[in-house]
C-alpha cells in the first residue's frame, strides 16, 4: 500500500497550544468547513453553526480548549500569526456578546454553552477524535459536514479525504516524490545507492513541493520559531490556566543557571549559555528547562511549532537547543536536524500514527523521542545506519506509554514527559554513535510496526480519554481560558 507522501512542513507547522490533535486539527476543520461552503456557494446564507464533538474530543475537550479552537477557526483567525495574547479577551467577548463574526464581517448568534456539544457517550467509527459542523442556513435548512483530527494537526474528511496538518484539502500527499519512502528500509535503500545522507534524501524530495530557497527558508522559520518559544518559556513565571494550579518552573532554572543575568533575545541568551558551559548536571538541567519551558507555553495556549504534535512539542526544541549549546557548532545542522527529524516523523505517521487517542502517549512523546534521537545522530557525525538504531533505541524504551492526561489539561504528566523524552533521545544517540549498527537486533521498522500492534492491543481508557491511569488520581474543577 502506497501512502500519501509527506512534507517536512507537515510534520513541524507553527501554531497554538495546547494540543495538535484537540486544538490544532479541530480549528483547521473549522476553517475548511468554511472554505468548503463558500466553495458550493454556502456562506452567504448561514445563519448560525453548532458543533458537536465526539469520541476523545468530548472527553478531553474541555482541558485541551477543543472548544476554543473551534470558536477560533470558525473566525478564521491562523493559528500560525494569530495575536495569542488576545484569545482571552475574544472568548470573553464571544460569551458576553452572543455573537461570533466570520469571515467577511459576518456575524452570527453563538453560545458556546448551546452551540458546542461535548457527545461525551459516542465515538465515531473512523477515529475517536471526530467533530461535526452543522450550519443552519437562512431557508431554515441544514448543512452537515465530519471531520476527524488524526494527530499532528492532521484533518480528514468524512469519505476519507485527506488534507495536510496545513488544513488544505488537496494535502501534501498530491506529490510524486522523486525518492518514495514508506517504510525505513527505503530511507536506507535511497541513501545508499545514491551516497546521501538524510537530509540531502529529504532536500530533494522536497523539491515535490517548492523550491530548494523556499525550503530553507521554511526551516530557518521553523528554528527561529522553536528559539522563540524556548526563549519565552523561560521567561515567564505564574501559574498555568485551566485548574490544575500548576506553577512554570522553567522560567526560575533559567534565572538559576545564569546566575540572575538577563538577555534581551533568544539568539544572545542561547549564546550566553554556550558560552557559560557547564558539567553533566548542569547540561541535563538544562536539557529539561529547554523541554518545560516550551511545554508551559503549549499548555498556556502560546505559539508553539507542532513536532509532530503540540503535547510533545518540547522534545525536539530541547535536543536541538542542547546541541545548539553544547555540541560543536555547526551552521547547518538545525536544517539537517529538521529535515532528519521530519523523514523520521513521516515513517511514524505512515507505519503507525501520531494520535495519542489512537496510540497512547507513544504516539507522541515516543515519537518526538526517536525523531530527535535520528536527527542528532545525524548531526553528529553518524550515519544513517545509527541515526536508524537511535530512533529503534528512543522508541524501543517508549513502547506501551499511555496517555492519561489529568484534567483533560496537557499539564500533567504531559509537561515533565518532554523532558523525560529529550533526555532519553540523547541516551539513544549516545548509545548509537558508540555501537555498530551491524549487530543490532531489531529494526526500526520492527519497533514501527510494534508500536502500531500495541497501539491496537491498549485499553481504550489510555488513550487520551482521561478515564484512567493518572487522571483518576487528582481531582480537578476545569477553568474557561
Amino acid at each position: 500500500m502506497v501512502r500519501e507522501a509527506i512534507s517536512v512542513f507537515d510534520i513541524f507547522k507553527i501554531g497554538v497550544g495546547p494540543s495538535s490533535s484537540h486544538t490544532m486539527g479541530p480549528w483547521r476543520a473549522a476553517q475548511r468547513f468554511l472554505g468548503e461552503c463558500r466553495d458550493q456557494g454556502l456562506f452567504p446564507g448561514i445563519g448560525r453553526v453548532r458543533v458537536e464533538l465526539y469520541g476523545s474530543l468530548a472527553k478531553t475537550g474541555k482541558g485541551h480548549g477543543t472548544d476554543v479552537a473551534v470558536m477560533l477557526g470558525l473566525m478564521d483567525l491562523d493559528p500560525a500569526t494569530c495575536d495569542t495574547r488576545a484569545i482571552p479577551a475574544t472568548l470573553d467577548l464571544i460569551r458576553s456578546s452572543g455573537i461570533l463574526v466570520l469571515p467577511e464581517g459576518k456575524a452570527m448568534p453563538f453560545d458556546p454553552a448551546a452551540d458546542i456539544l461535548f457527545q461525551r457517550g459516542t465515538t465515531l467509527p473512523f477515529h475517536p477524535n471526530g467533530l461535526r459542523f452543522i450550519a443552519t442556513m437562512s431557508d431554515g435548512s441544514e448543512h452537515g459536514r465530519t471531520y476527524y483530527s488524526i494527530g499532528g494537526g492532521f484533518i480528514v474528511g468524512e469519505e476519507g479525504e485527506g488534507a495536510g496538518a496545513n488544513g488544505n484539502a488537496a494535502g501534501a500527499g498530491a506529490a510524486k516524490l522523486p525518492m518514495p519512502i514508506e517504510k525505513a528500509e527505503d530511507l536506507l535503500r535511497h541513501c545508499r545507492e545514491r551516497g546521501l545522507t538524510v537530509p540531502q534524501v529529504v532536500r530533494r524530495n522536497e523539491t515535490a513541493w517548492r523550491t530548494p530557497e523556499r525550503t530553507e527558508e521554511g526551516l530557518e522559520g521553523i528554528w527561529e520559531a522553536l528559539k522563540a518559544c524556548a526563549y519565552k518559556g523561560c521567561h515567564t513565571e505564574g501559574i498555568l490556566p485551566g485548574g490544575l494550579g500548576v506553577h512554570r518552573r522553567a522560567a526560575a532554572m533559567n534565572r538559576d543557571l545564569l546566575d540572575g543575568a538577563v538577555y534581551a533575545d533568544p539568539e544572545s541568551w542561547i549564546q550566553a549559555i554556550r558560552a557559560k558551559g557547564g558539567g553533566f548536571q548542569d547540561i541535563l538541567k538544562w536539557v529539561s528547562c529547554f523541554a518545560l519551558a516550551v511545554n508551559e507555553e503549549n499548555a498556556a495556549f502560546g505559539r508553539v511549532v507542532t513536532a509532530p504534535t503540540n503535547g510533545a512539542a518540547g522534545v525536539i526544541p530541547a535536543v536541538l537547543l542542547y546541541h545548539a549549546c553544547f555540541c560543536p557548532e555547526n551552521p547547518e545542522a538545525p536544517a539537517d536536524f529538521l529535515l532528519t527529524a521530519g523523514e523520521f516523523g513521516s515513517l511514524f505517521k505512515k507505519g503507525a500514527t501520531l494520535s495519542a487517542a489512537m496510540g497512547g502517549c507513544q504516539a507522541e512523546i515516543g515519537v518526538s523521542s526517536a525523531m530527535s534521537a535520528a536527527a542528532l545522530t545525524q548531526v553528529l557525525g553518524g550515519s544513517v545506519e545509527q541515526s536508524l538504531m537511535a530512533a529503534e533505541i528512543a522508541m524501543e524504551h517508549h513502547l506501551g506509554m499511555t496517555c492519561d492526561p489529568v484534567g483533560g489539561l496537557v499539564q500533567i504528566p504531559c509537561i515533565e514527559r518532554n523532558a523525560m523524552g529529550a533526555v532519553k533521545a540523547i541516551t539513544a544517540c549516545q548509545l548509537a554513535l558508540a555501537s555498530d549498527p551491524a549487530h543490532a537486533k531489531v529494526s526500526l521498522d520492527a519497533v514501527i510496526k510494534s508500536m502500531w500492534e500495541t497501539a491496537k492491543d491498549m485499553n481504550t481508557k489510555y488513550k487520551e480519554t482521561s478515564e484512567g491511569g493518572l487522571a483518576l488520581q487528582i481531582p480537578v474543577n476545569l477553568a474557561e481560558c
